[in-house]
C-alpha cells in the first residue's frame, strides 16, 4: 500500500532537522612545516659590519718597508706643505684596503679598481701585502672618506692575493721594479665592484714621462684623500741593491699610507691607471716624492693570472 503524505512529511522534517542541527566535524590540522634557515651573511657583510668608522679611523699605515709603522711615521719623510696637493672626496674606483695583522692592530694601504673581465679587481702595492699570513677581515672600502663607506665594503676573497713570486722571494728592494698586487674581491649584495664604482684600464707599457698624471693617496697625516696633478720623469737607479727604472712624481703631503695609491692618466671620460705608489726604496722617502714600478709584461703577466684565478704565490715560511 502506498505510504501516505501525511505521514511521509513528519519523517523528512526530522531527519532535516538533524542535519541542522549537527556541528560539522572540524577538519584535520595540516602538519606545520619548519621554517627554512636563513642565509649565512657574505664575507662582504660580515666585514662591513666590523670595519666601524671607529675601527677604520684607528687603523694604522703600512711603512714604505712593507713592516708597520709607528703611528706618528711617515712613508716618506715628514709631512711637507701641501703646495700642489688637495684633500678632496676621493674617486669611486679609489679607496682603501683595512685588515687586522697578527696581532689585531688595523692596518690600511691604498687602492683603486681595475678593470676587468670578472669585474672584481682591485689594484695596490706588492710590499702593502708580501705577508699574506696574518691578514684578517681583509676588505676594501671604496672612496674611502674620514669613517665614511659610501659604497660599503668588500671583502677580498681569501687566497686571492696576487704578488710576483719574485717579489717575495727576494724583497722589496732587490725585487723593487715589481712592487705591485693585484687583489679579487667577493661580491657585496650581489654585486661585483666594478659594476658599483667603475674601474681604470690597466695599462701595459706606458712609458715613463707622461705632461699630466692624477696620483692619488690616503695618507695617515690627513682625514681625507690628497689629490695631485703634475708630471711623471723618469727615474734610473743607481743603487746595485735596489735596481730598476721607475715613473717619478712631485705631489707634496704623501706620507705614510699612501702605498698603492694610482697614478691615472686620462682616457676618454675615464681612466687608465699608469702606476701604483710603491718601488724605488718601495714608493719614496720623502713626502713630496713619488714613485712607481713601470708596468711592463710583468705586471701584465700577474693580472692575466688573477684573471684567469690561478693559485697565486705565496712567500715560503722561513
Amino acid at each position: 500500500m502506498p505510504m501516505r503524505r501525511a505521514h511521509l512529511a513528519p519523517a523528512l522534517g526530522a531527519a532535516l532537522s538533524c542535519l541542522l542541527i549537527s556541528p560539522a566535524e572540524p577538519a584535520a590540522a595540516a602538519p606545520r612545516r619548519p621554517a627554512p634557515p636563513l642565509p649565512a651573511p657574505s664575507l662582504s657583510a660580515v666585514v662591513d659590519a666590523y670595519w666601524t668608522p671607529a675601527r677604520m679611523r684607528a687603523a694604522r699605515p703600512v711603512a714604505g718597508d712593507g713592516k708597520p709603522a709607528a703611528p706618528t711615521a711617515a712613508r716618506h719623510g715628514a709631512p711637507g706643505p701641501t703646495a700642489n696637493s688637495r684633500p678632496f672626496g676621493g674617486l669611486p674606483m679609489v679607496g682603501t684596503f683595512f685588515w687586522q695583522d697578527a696581532t689585531g692592530t688595523g692596518r690600511f694601504c691604498s687602492g683603486s679598481v681595475v678593470s676587468s673581465p670578472g669585474r672584481n679587481l682591485v689594484m695596490s702595492a706588492g710590499h702593502c701585502f708580501d705577508d699574506q699570513r696574518a691578514r684578517k677581515r681583509l676588505t676594501f672600502v671604496p672612496k674611502y672618506d674620514d669613517g665614511r663607506k659610501p659604497y660599503g665594503a668588500f671583502a677580498v676573497k681569501p687566497g686571492r692575493v696576487y704578488v710576483d713570486k719574485r717579489y717575495l722571494t727576494k724583497g722589496p728592494n732587490a725585487a723593487a721594479d715589481l712592487d705591485f698586487s693585484f687583489l679579487q674581491l667577493e661580491k657585496r649584495a650581489g654585486r661585483n665592484v666594478q659594476d658599483v664604482v667603475g674601474g681604470s684600464e690597466l695599462a701595459v707599457n706606458p712609458g715613463y714621462r707622461h705632461p699630466t698624471v692624477r696620483l692619488i693617496g690616503y695618507p695617515a697625516a690627513k682625514k681625507r684623500p690628497l689629490d695631485c696633478t703634475d708630471k711623471t720623469v723618469r727615474y734610473d737607479s743607481r743603487d746595485p741593491k735596489i735596481p730598476g727604472s721607475f715613473l717619478r712624481i712631485h705631489c707634496d703631503g704623501y706620507t705614510n699610507g699612501v702605498s698603492g695609491g694610482p697614478f691615472l692618466v686620462k682616457k676618454g671620460s675615464g681612466w687608465r691607471i699608469i702606476g701604483v705608489i710603491g718601488g724605488w726604496k718601495t714608493g719614496g722617502d720623502k713626502a713630496d716624492i713619488s714613485y712607481s714600478s713601470s708596468f711592463d709584461k710583468d705586471v701584465k703577466a700577474l693580472y692575466d693570472s688573477a684573471v684567469a684565478n690561478r693559485p697565486p704565490a705565496h712567500r715560503v715560511a722561513d
